[in-house]
């Protein structure tokens, strides 16, 4: 019971702290895989039935669901699924307490996708059970950011949807013809360009506490230089892909132990959510035009 009392404060200080400091609807970049945005969620996920305005008739329901995923973390004796049940029991609470006293939910980034996130890279072995948990709290966060960018433009978001698939398939059938081949060479320039990105995205996050950010990355900059930095990110995203799917291939040959291929999907995984937040940021950059 200590361990969701205290990712509850957690996740509830980290909200107060961006309902104080972060102005609302600002959209900041921390990361390639987090971002900062302060939004408030009157519907559930992905903004779904907002206009309704019924807080209570979803703190009913929140609670009727956190209570049975209560009942199966009390008699599960796995303790990987005890984990992902605390996880999302803690969450569930921390957002009931929202709509009670606000009326809302508060979204500023998943904490407890950024603590799956590094529990399943210093735990391989636990891919299969940490992947589907940080796969549904990055659609919850990613719903919210989604729920952002289209009530600033709408139809936004399913383009830019449409675009990360397509990009997807079209990386992935370059890579099966052989067009890009993943060589050593290859992977350390795709390395250094990422480093170079989270450095830019850093300083960033940095500025932000002084009410500050660096031009480019504006989503209301449309001038030439933040466009192209937009679109140095997206191709540099997009070669990730091949990375991944080079990851994917070499471990299935090699006979990788089968929790790799859960390890395999969450690398992918991130890489697509990297790229369809930077596509977003790019059409909203256009849109502002």
């Amino acid at each position: 019971m200590y361990k969701i009392l205290a990712l509850v404060l957690l996740d509830l200080t980290s909200k107060i702290l961006i309902f104080n400091l972060i102005p609302y609807n600002k959209f900041i970049k921390v990361a390639s895989f987090l971002d900062i945005v302060h939004i408030h969620n009157f519907g559930i996920s992905f903004g779904f039935f907002s206009e309704l305005q019924l807080p209570w008739v979803f703190i009913i329901i929140g609670t009727f669901i956190t209570f049975i995923i209560f009942i199966m973390y009390m008699q599960s004796n796995k303790y990987l699924e005890k984990i992902g049940f605390i996880i999302i029991i803690s969450g569930a609470i921390s957002n009931i307490i929202d709509r009670i006293i606000n009326g809302f939910v508060i979204i500023g980034f998943s904490i407890f996708a950024l603590i799956v996130a590094f529990i399943t890279i210093r735990n391989k072995q636990w891919s299969p059970i940490t992947v589907p948990i940080y796969a549904a709290l990055q659609g919850v966060a990613l719903g919210g950011l989604s729920y952002f960018f289209n009530s600033l433009y709408d139809g936004i978001v399913l383009s830019a949807i449409c675009i990360t698939v397509s990009i997807l398939l079209a990386m992935l059938m370059i890579y099966r013809s052989g067009l890009i081949k993943p060589t050593e060479n290859f992977k350390l320039g795709i390395a250094a360009a990422t480093g170079g990105i989270a450095i830019v995205y850093m300083i960033n996050f940095i500025m932000s506490f002084f009410g500050s950010q660096m031009g480019i990355m504006s989503i209301q900059n449309a001038s030439f230089m933040s466009i192209g930095f937009s679109l140095f990110v997206i191709v540099i995203a997009a070669l990730s892909l091949v990375v991944d799917f080079d990851f994917i291939e070499e471990g299935a040959e090699k006979g990788a132990p089968k929790y790799m291929e859960w390890f395999g999907a969450f690398g992918l995984l991130v890489t697509l959510i990297w790229l369809y937040i930077e596509i977003l940021r790019l059409l909203a950059k256009l849109r502002s035009r």
